[in-house]
């Protein structure tokens, strides 16, 4: 089954003087990444079928971003080319490996197709929208949205990572709660993390929190809780799933990562079992975790074999 991720592909302009402020930063190396672009690249690194759909300027960038999709084996018929720049992301990195970002939005915010587009789109496959920018409105939220309901009508598969980004929403918190939650309704499994999930429920407790999301019709969650692991939820059943030893450099794209793995997963064996979901996570967990040692988003993405080889301590 097909994997459609739709929503923004940026360049990642990456600061690699660690543990350094954006405004004191100095050096920084191009890197390819976007959410949605970052899980299409991770499910067609691992062998699987994934398509991207988003826009990108006519510049160098927008050539880069288009070849190392395809290099990658992601389909890349659906990106449209606009007039505005590529959008680009400023990306500033504390010892830690946790984040800065300094936005500049362009060309994502174009893309739109028609109704006949989006059926062709969505022939046997699996979506999964990675809001980042996607929210923010323009063209590419209505498309985002009308996709998304076609998607539900068909009772096709759909998956939700709202990316909170606070540099993109100054004074407009609720305004992402309100459409983040918008799609949620439409979802079938939903990405967040542990901040995301207290600012779109008001819970700090994890249980808590899912139930709420539950209660509007999701039926897959998964809570990144960082360096534990994953909190994995279902209406029936709830457990963390732990995490895997490593020295982190880089965490851009690491959720990605993480959700892409769990997607290749879920299209070539769909299914709702509780132990088996816990194994897929245990597996996408691994690949989040090893991204992490590279700079970039898109890096350190290896393909299934040498996934299923890398041995690492579980982090309980």
């Amino acid at each position: 089954m097909n994997v459609v991720c739709m929503g923004e592909t940026l360049i990642d302009f990456v600061c690699t003087d660690q543990n350094t402020s954006m405004a004191d930063s100095t050096h920084f190396i191009k890197k390819s990444g976007g959410a949605p672009a970052n899980v299409a690249a991770c499910i067609a690194k691992l062998g699987g079928s994934s398509l991207f759909a988003g826009a990108v300027g006519h510049d160098p960038f927008g050539d880069s971003l288009i070849n190392e999709l395809t290099q990658y084996g992601v389909k890349t018929e659906f990106i449209k080319r606009s007039l505005k720049p590529t959008t680009m992301a400023f990306i500033s990195l504390m010892a830690d490996g946790e984040r800065d970002f300094v936005f500049n939005r362009g060309a994502d915010s174009d893309f739109d197709l028609t109704q006949t587009q989006i059926n062709q789109l969505l022939d046997n496959a699996i979506l999964h929208l990675g809001a980042a920018t996607a929210l923010l409105g323009d063209t590419l939220y209505q498309t985002y949205l009308k996709t998304a309901q076609t998607a539900k009508h068909n009772q096709q598969l759909i998956s939700f990572d709202p990316n909170y980004r606070v540099d993109l929403w100054p004074n407009r918190l609720a305004e992402f709660i309100e459409k983040s939650l918008e799609f949620i309704k439409l979802a079938d499994m939903v990405k967040v993390s542990e901040e995301e999930l207290e600012l779109l429920t008001g819970q700090s407790d994890l249980a808590k929190g899912c139930d709420q999301l539950h209660e509007l019709g999701v039926k897959i969650i998964t809570v990144t809780i960082g360096a534990k692991g994953c909190y994995l939820s279902t209406v029936a059943q709830k457990s963390i799933i732990p995490a895997y030893q490593i020295t982190p450099i880089d965490t851009t794209g690491a959720g990605d990562a993480f959700i892409g793995a769990l997607l290749f997963q879920l299209a070539q064996q769909p299914t709702s079992d509780y132990q088996t979901l816990s194994e897929y996570v245990l597996f996408a967990n691994k690949v989040s975790g090893l991204v992490c040692e590279h700079y970039g988003p898109m890096t350190g993405l290896n393909d299934y074999q040498t996934i299923i080889k890398t041995t690492r301590a579980l982090k309980q």
